[in-house]
């Protein structure tokens, strides 16, 4: 309490600085603005983007960036040489200690400290009568382009205490303009056959005037006649006749008109009438260099009606190459299948430029269509450093060294070496090392990825060309210290991808398998010490069993198997099983063969877009087909092969996140996943597909696998279950410059789907009624943008906890009990 009594006074310290400091007398501090439309306050967001002056930022109603703004002194000396005069003392004091240099040094780092303030914070919005006006214009512009023409914009400015004011648009909408009778004007009869044949249209009789959909109707027509044949129509011939006037009845005729059924020729304005233009040639140049433009190319190779030229040799498959072309010889022009043949080109990563020109053959109406391709230079070498950090690796630094070889088999193909290694801190891990960097990984990788599918018996057709498809190979290995049990990987598989639209894509997994080999298995009971504990009070009344923790994996096996000590010490008897069905898990080295499918939905634009919908779902099922290839089988029954389990189980994993832009600078952003994942065939499911509750991605206010499963306060150092549910929402604001801030709420939890009496009821997910034991984490964060990454720092509190027996809300709310997480970028 004494710390949150010490936010709160703080908070009541920076609100109490004054605002008006900076602002000049006979001014006035723009405090609020508000819009009323017909006498009722607006709620639409988007009308205050028109708006030139907005009240300076708050965050809790308090504007921090204005305060930190009028920390600074706008009189202060703006070069060494004017702090000198302004505090000669100083300067000769610092002169006494350091040399000329150094002390220039210093008095600048005055300067610096003064500008930061001003760098960093926000001005004070002053009222602004001729920016109030331009508002009003803006306006008044907005509504009428929404059909209002009639509307009514004033302005009224309220003078309030201590200079400060707010002003208040007021809008008199009036009657909305609707369009009548929708008809055409265009002479040209090849135009007029094509228009009629789309009956597709943004204006329609009825509707309310909208200068937006007029300018949909233009880029509609455009796309429609580009795609037919008239690569040389223009924006310019399009005209929309009879929306000016306002009629007594408030409804417009509109005429759509194109202009003139010829146009001017670049070189001479001479009319033609509009023609439809077919593609007669296609000509790819595979090594274009614009200094070496006039260099005859030596070699060609034509390929289905298209020539492929090179200065040297041609060094591109035509057959590959020209699956990402699709502008063809005898074709209809068409803007889309220009555009296409744009972005698969650049999808393959092998050219710097790309450029497609169009020239019209004399007297006919053929089009030569040159593609001119600049290469990337055949071999790359990349390095890379970077900060990592997940829910296991609390921070790291990590290094890659990567070689690229492009066109690898002349058909566009990637070919990638690299090999990683990374340091990183696992303090609250067990097992750990001491000093900061106290484990590390190492790792090499393969690939190799072609732009299209490579598949047997003829499935390469079953997804078009347009879509992307996409066939990587890969194969890697690893080793990894400190991170529980040591443990070595070996890894390879073949995906399929293919990108369905903008939005929709997929990615199938087959053959992808994984090879984990645990390398210090005798190392367990020091690692997971709280498994070591359980078995004193067992091994006590086992006869007083001396137990170590080099012998405990030998006892808990002994004491598995002494039906005796079971019908006599059945707790001691079930709490054993469950530490050695752990133990065998956690240390047995696994093959997991998996095939997967992932759908993902993706409506962002771009990075700048904060309007979005994300959706994912994969379905994966590992050891189906494997395991129809062994007969040999281990102890428990598992099949294996050469003595390593195979990994038999369905997962499935869904999650969505939606995200709100609320105002211009805040985001609300919600998170749901779940997932579930089932062995069969006596398996178990690995260690590390299993699911685990906490951590800086997960619910922040329990460390990583602290959580779970269900209600049971189990102590263990890593908690995993079969079923998770999380979901999170959260509140993102700008506080000052980069620095941004975040509420949040998590909630969520991991549950053992099993029937085993050696799991306790209140760790399985029985019915409905166990979602009484979502835990509920809540909190808030900052975070700093640096262009390149987002730095996060996220305090995470127990706001309900499902394993006390009593009172579970708020029971350790407090800084002390709270979880402080360190991130790279947004936790979703």
């Amino acid at each position: 309490m004494k710390k949150v009594s010490l936010y709160l006074l703080l908070i009541v310290i920076i609100s109490s600085c004054n605002s008006v400091k900076r602002v000049p007398e006979k001014s006035q501090l723009l405090k609020s603005v508000s819009i009323e439309v017909d006498g009722k306050k607006n709620k639409d967001l988007e009308l205050y983007d028109y708006v030139f002056q907005k009240p300076n930022s708050k965050l809790l109603g308090i504007p921090i960036a204005l305060h930190f703004y009028n920390l600074g002194n706008p009189n202060s000396p703006k070069t060494p040489k004017e702090w000198a005069k302004i505090h000669p003392k100083k300067y000769a004091f610092f002169k006494s200690l350091f040399s000329e240099k150094q002390s220039i040094g210093v008095a600048k780092s005055y300067i610096n400290f003064n500008n930061w303030f001003f760098k960093n914070g926000e001005a004070p919005v002053i009222i602004d009568d001729i920016k109030t006006s331009r508002s009003v214009k803006n306006l008044s512009a907005y509504f009428k382009i929404n059909g209002y023409f009639k509307s009514t914009v004033t302005a009224q400015k309220d003078t309030l205490k201590n200079k400060k004011g707010r002003i208040t648009y007021k809008i008199t909408k009036g009657r909305p303009l609707l369009l009548d009778t929708i008809s055409i004007d265009i002479p040209s009869e090849v135009l007029r056959t094509i228009y009629l044949k789309d009956s597709t249209t943004y204006l329609k009789t009825g509707d309310q005037y909208n200068e937006d959909n007029f300018r949909k109707e233009a880029k509609r027509i455009i796309k429609l006649f580009r795609n037919s044949g008239i690569y040389n129509f223009l924006e310019t011939y399009i005209e929309f006749r009879d929306v000016d006037s306002i009629p007594k009845n408030y409804k417009t005729n509109v005429i759509t008109t194109i202009a003139k059924n010829y146009f001017e020729d670049i070189n001479r304005k001479t009319p033609k009438p509009f023609k439809v233009y077919k593609i007669g040639k296609v000509n790819v140049y595979t090594d274009y260099i614009h200094t070496q433009e006039n260099k005859p190319y030596l070699d060609s190779v034509s390929y289905q009606g298209i020539d492929f030229f090179a200065h040297d040799k041609v060094r591109y498959n035509p057959t590959y190459l020209s699956q990402s072309i699709f502008i063809k010889p005898n074709q209809v022009y068409s803007d889309t299948l220009r555009n296409l043949t744009r972005s698969h080109l650049k999808s393959l990563n092998n050219f710097k430029t790309i450029n497609i020109r169009f020239t019209p053959m004399k007297d006919t109406t053929l089009l030569v269509a040159d593609i001119r391709l600049t290469p990337t230079e055949k071999y790359t070498i990349g390095t890379d450093t970077e900060l990592t950090h997940s829910n296991i690796r609390k921070l790291g630094v990590a290094g890659k060294f990567s070689l690229t070889n492009r066109n690898t088999f002349r058909g566009a193909e990637l070919f990638k070496f690299s090999f990683a290694g990374s340091f990183f801190n696992t303090s609250t891990q067990p097992g750990s090392a001491s000093g900061f960097f106290n484990a590390w990984e190492i790792g090499a990788n393969l690939s190799l990825e072609l732009p299209r599918f490579f598949a047997p018996f003829g499935l390469h057709r079953l997804v078009p060309k347009e879509m992307s498809p996409r066939t990587t190979f890969t194969l890697g290995t690893g080793i990894q210290k400190n991170i529980g049990l040591d443990k070595q990987t070996f890894n390879g598989g073949i995906n399929y991808s293919w990108q369905f639209n903008r939005k929709k894509s997929i990615n199938l997994e087959l053959f992808n398998t994984q090879i984990i080999r645990n390398l210090n298995t005798k190392e367990y009971f020091r690692i997971y010490n709280s498994e070591y504990e359980k078995l004193i009070p067992i091994a006590q009344n086992y006869n007083n069993y001396p137990l170590t923790k080099e012998n405990a994996a030998s006892f808990i096996k002994a004491v598995n198997s002494n039906t005796n000590f079971q019908n006599t010490n059945p707790n001691d008897y079930n709490t054993n099983a469950n530490v050695n069905n752990r133990y065998n898990i956690i240390t047995s080295n696994f093959i997991i063969p998996t095939i997967a499918y992932t759908f993902t939905y993706n409506s962002q634009t771009n990075y700048k877009d904060n309007n979005f919908s994300f959706f994912r779902i994969r379905l994966a099922n590992a050891g189906n087909f494997v395991s129809l290839l062994s007969n040999q089988r281990n102890s428990n029954g598992v099949k294996t092969i050469s003595n390593t389990q195979i990994a038999q189980y369905v997962k499935t994993d869904i999650e969505y996140k939606q995200f709100w832009d609320i105002t211009r600078n805040s985001v609300l952003g919600f998170r749901s996943l779940l997932g579930v994942v089932l062995s069969y065939g006596k398996s178990d499911v690995p260690f590390t597909k299993s699911y685990f509750a906490g951590g800086s991605n997960d619910i922040r206010a329990w460390k990583t696998y602290e959580l779970g499963p269900g209600s049971t306060p189990t102590g263990l150092e890593y908690n995993v279950g079969n079923f998770k549910f999380l979901t999170s929402l959260e509140y993102r604001f700008d506080i000052i410059s980069n620095l941004k801030g975040a509420l949040f709420i998590d909630a969520g939890n991991i549950w053992e789907l099993t029937n085993s009496r050696f799991i306790e009821d209140k760790a399985k997910l029985n019915s409905l009624s166990s979602l009484k034991n979502i835990a509920i984490g809540s909190g808030f964060g900052a975070r700093y943008d640096f262009n390149f990454l987002i730095l996060r720092f996220d305090i995470g509190f127990k706001t309900y906890e499902p394993y006390l027996l009593n009172n579970r809300w708020f029971q350790n709310f407090s800084f002390n009990s709270a979880v402080y997480n360190i991130g790279i970028n947004y936790p979703f």
